[in-house]
């Protein structure tokens, strides 16, 4: 019997709609009535970025602001399955992202609804991934399944290649040296396998080894050393954002916050890695697994 399933997701690039067809392709071969919507905020999100403009959303990003969507339809009231595509900003969901999951119209859809959720980021999608588990769970729904697709190159590299394609808007090599930026073209298409994993839940109506499944083939990877990043980075972000989120002029603000992640990236990061390697990595494995199992097993 034909399932009703709905793929909602916001996209800038484009990068987006390519990873939601993909993933989706085996459910369509599979017969199911695979539903795709787009949607946008009514406050536009200019693709290529410029820089003032990428950094003055850091603020509302991480404070979870909710902006206003525009108009969309769903041909459902309820659905068998869910699927939301969306990107981390500033270790946080997307605005239209959070927005759409703070929106009632869609609170009420996915209402004891099973939801699998599939991420495009750089490389650090678990603070991100955090935030948006806590909006599935206070929407009511049931979430059964998360991908988490990335950048796989270094993390230095890939900070300067994601900056040529926001601000260029060109998902090409810059100066023919550093590799394409994004998630690469053979990882896009290999979610058709983590369709088809989902595929099989969804026919069985079995959704509890869902997510097992999805790690064992590889759909979500933790890499410890920007687990360690980021778990000092959200505090970082959550201050900033704070401060700055009081100010009437802003710009200055968010200036000195893009010169302060530069400095960082680039500089602060070496130095935690390094210490932790020492003083706490050797001594703390227990939780370091039961870090990694928070966010790859939904609990």
């Amino acid at each position: 019997m034909s399932k009703k399933v709905l793929a909602i997701y916001y996209t800038q690039s484009g990068q987006m709609a390519d990873i939601i067809s993909s993933f989706t392709a085996p459910l369509v071969e599979a017969g199911h009535d695979v539903e795709v919507v787009q949607i946008s905020t009514v406050v536009n999100f200019d693709f290529p970025w410029t820089g003032k403009r990428f950094f003055s959303v850091m603020p509302d990003s991480v404070n979870g602001v909710a902006y206003q969507l525009q108009p969309y339809a769903l041909k459902e009231a309820k659905y068998d399955l869910v699927i939301i595509g969306y990107q981390p900003w500033f270790l946080s969901p997307s605005i239209p992202s959070s927005s759409l999951l703070q929106d009632p119209k869609f609170k009420a859809v996915i209402k004891d609804t099973p939801v699998v959720t599939i991420s495009a980021g750089r490389n650090m999608w678990l603070n991100a991934f955090d935030k948006l588990k806590k909006l599935i769970d206070a929407a009511g729904a049931k979430h059964v399944g998360n991908v988490a697709l990335v950048d796989k190159h270094s993390n230095p590299v890939s900070f300067v290649t994601i900056f040529y394609w926001m601000l260029s808007g060109k998902k090409e090599r810059y100066l023919n040296i550093f590799p394409k930026p994004g998630v690469s073209d053979q990882d896009i298409d290999n979610t058709k396998l983590f369709g088809w994993t989902v595929v099989k839940a969804l026919e069985s109506g079995s959704w509890a080894d869902l997510q097992l499944q999805l790690v064992a083939q590889k759909a979500a990877v933790i890499k410890y050393p920007l687990m360690v990043i980021e778990g000092k980075a959200k505090y970082i972000f959550a201050a900033w954002a704070k401060i700055i989120a009081k100010r009437k002029n802003q710009l200055p603000w968010t200036t000195a916050f893009k010169y302060y992640l530069f400095v960082a990236l680039f500089l602060g990061a070496p130095i935690l890695l390094t210490l932790d390697t020492i003083l706490l990595r050797p001594f703390t494995g227990n939780k370091i697994r039961a870090r990694k199992k928070h966010y790859l097993l939904l609990n």
